[in-house]
């Protein structure tokens, strides 16, 4: 597995491990982040919606597929800047931002790791 792919598949693991906290015990993530227990299905769906994206994110690190690869470094750069707004507007805690900083840090891994010489 080239650098590229085993940073976007430990990325898929992490995310398919929250995805499972949040469709399981969702308010023990939720109170650990400083933000409202709920007993809404919506917290689980967006579990079932990570889980999901672990998958894809793993299956294709898997497979070597470098388009994704590098498309996963976009969208994950700006997770920081959506929960930086969403704390900013009084949405949610500044804890949330952390998330934001895994999302970037894997960016920026997987970024480092398509420059490695010889990456596809």
């Amino acid at each position: 597995m080239s650098k590229g792919a085993r940073s976007v598949f430990i990325f898929g693991l992490y995310l398919a491990v929250l995805g499972i906290v949040l469709l399981v015990v969702p308010n023990v993530l939720l109170e650990a982040s400083f933000l409202p227990a709920t007993a809404e299905v919506w917290v689980r769906v967006v579990g079932m919606l990570v889980l999901f994206l672990g998958f894809f994110y793993t299956q294709a690190a898997r497979r070597e597929l470098t388009d994704f690869i590098r498309w996963t470094m976009y969208p994950r750069s700006t997770v920081i800047l959506f929960f930086g707004a969403f704390v900013l507007l009084g949405f949610a805690r500044p804890p949330l931002i952390l998330f934001g900083v895994v999302d970037l840090a894997g960016a920026i891994w997987t970024r480092m790791a398509l420059r490695t010489p010889g990456h596809p």
